[in-house]
């Protein structure tokens, strides 16, 4: 079994919106990134979203109904094709809880899809 410390892997990662898988399990992919600035507007067709945020403070911008913000130590959880876009002011250090293979920007391609997430 491996053992993951979210403070030493938030600190490999150099770049804000590139997730980093951390653990794996039944089909699930747990990531951590660290989030600046404003995301994408995207949605998952067929997946929930866990957010977590581990340190800082993150707004989750929803489309259609109002905005979630989340400070540290709260999570929430963004349904299947609800379109939304994280928003984090200052750094946020957050967890995040997908099946495995949902692209970070979901039904959008950009310059910050992330492919093949490399493990911290």
């Amino acid at each position: 079994m491996d053992i993951v410390n979210l403070a030493e892997s938030f600190e490999a990662i150099e770049e804000y919106w590139s997730p980093r898988l951390a653990a794996e399990l039944n089909g699930q992919h747990v990531k951590l990134a660290k989030l600046r600035g404003e995301f994408d507007w995207h949605h998952h067709a067929d997946a929930d979203e866990l957010f977590l945020v581990v340190d800082g403070a993150l707004t989750i911008e929803l489309r259609d109904e109002g905005d979630v913000t989340l400070g540290k130590g709260e999570l929430c959880v963004v349904p299947a094709g609800v379109e939304h876009r994280p928003v984090a002011t200052e750094e946020a250090r957050v967890l995040l809880f997908e099946p495995a293979g949902t692209l970070n920007t979901g039904n959008v391609a950009s310059e910050r899809t992330v492919e093949e997430i490399e493990r911290v």
